[in-house]
C-alpha cells in the first residue's frame, strides 16, 4: 500500500489526512476532496467570521433557525444535549445568548469526512484536525497509532515540544482531543459563572473513542477547572491528564494505565 498525506485548510486551521491506500491517486484525490466537503460546508455555515453566514444571521437576529440549513437545528440539539451531560459546563450559547457552536462544530464536520472515507473503503488512515486526532482502528503502521501530547507552551516559544506519547494500539481509544492556553490565551467560556475560564488548569487532554466527545469534554473540563478530574473520573469510556499552572499533572487512573502501556 502506498502512503499518503493531504492538507486541507479550512475554518482557520489544517486538517491533516494521512495514511495508506491501494487506490490509484486519481481516486484517492477524488475522495479526500469529497470528504473535505462537508468540512468547507460547516464552514460556510457556522462560521462567526464570515458575516453572511447562516450563523452570523442568526445571532444579529436576521433569521430564525428555522430559516437556517438543516445542520444548524442538528448542531443546536447536539449541543444541548452536551450541555446536559457535562453538568452545564459545555454551552453554545454566549453571555448575549447568541448561539455560537464553534467547540464542537470542527470535529463534527471531521466525524463526517471520516466516515465518507469509511464508506468508500479507504480505513488505514488518521484525521488532525487542527490538533484534535482520530485514529482508525485499522492502522496498518506501529508508529501511526503513537499520539504526542505537546507541552503547554505555544509552539513558537523555545521550550516548545511533547510532554508524553501516548500509543493507543491495543486500547478502546480512538480520538484525543487538548484544550488549554498556549496557542490562544484564556479563551474558553465557563458558562458557569458567565466568564472567560480561569484556574489552576493551563491544559486538558481528554481520550475517547469518538472525536467529538474527546473535543467537548477537553472543553467542558478546562472550564470546570481542577475538579473536573473527579467528574470524568465517573464518565464511562473517556480519561483525561491535566496539566496545572504550577507544573503539576494529574490525570484519571485509565490514563495513567495507557501512559504506563505506552511505555
Amino acid at each position: 500500500m502506498a502512503a499518503f498525506k493531504h492538507l486541507e485548510e479550512c475554518m482557520g486551521t489544517v486538517f491533516v489526512f494521512q495514511g495508506h491506500s491501494n487506490l490509484e491517486q486519481t481516486e484517492l484525490q477524488r475522495l479526500l476532496k469529497a470528504a473535505c466537503e462537508p468540512l468547507h460546508e460547516a464552514d460556510r455555515v457556522f462560521s462567526r467570521y464570515k458575516p453572511d453566514s447562516p450563523i452570523s444571521q442568526l445571532a444579529r437576529g436576521e433569521i430564525s433557525v428555522a430559516k437556517c440549513p438543516p445542520s444548524v437545528e442538528a448542531v443546536w440539539e447536539l449541543c444541548e444535549q452536551w450541555e446536559k451531560t457535562t453538568g452545564g459546563y459545555f454551552s453554545a450559547f454566549q453571555l448575549d445568548h447568541t448561539f455560537d457552536p464553534s467547540g464542537l462544530v470542527k470535529t463534527w464536520a471531521a466525524k463526517q469526512a471520516i466516515e465518507i472515507l469509511l464508506m468508500s473503503g479507504v480505513r488505514d488512515f488518521s484525521l488532525n484536525s487542527g490538533g484534535d486526532i482520530w485514529l482508525s482502528d485499522d492502522l496498518s503502521e506501529d508508529d501511526d497509532w503513537k499520539v504526542g501530547i505537546a507541552l503547554p507552551v505555544t509552539i513558537a516559544a523555545p521550550e516548545a515540544g511533547i510532554l508524553t506519547v501516548v500509543n493507543l494500539k491495543d486500547t478502546e481509544f480512538r480520538s484525543i482531543a487538548t484544550s488549554g492556553t498556549a496557542e490562544r490565551g484564556e479563551h474558553i467560556w465557563d458558562p458557569q459563572n458567565a466568564s472567560i475560564a480561569h484556574s489552576d488548569i493551563v491544559q486538558v487532554t481528554v481520550l475517547a473513542r469518538d472525536l467529538v466527545t474527546a473535543d467537548v469534554w477537553a472543553t467542558a473540563a478546562f472550564a470546570e477547572g481542577p475538579s473536573c478530574l473527579a467528574r470524568l473520573g465517573r464518565e464511562p469510556g473517556i480519561e483525561a491528564l491535566v496539566v496545572f499552572r504550577d507544573g503539576r499533572i494529574d490525570g484519571t487512573d485509565g490514563f495513567a494505565e495507557v501512559l504506563r502501556g505506552s511505555l
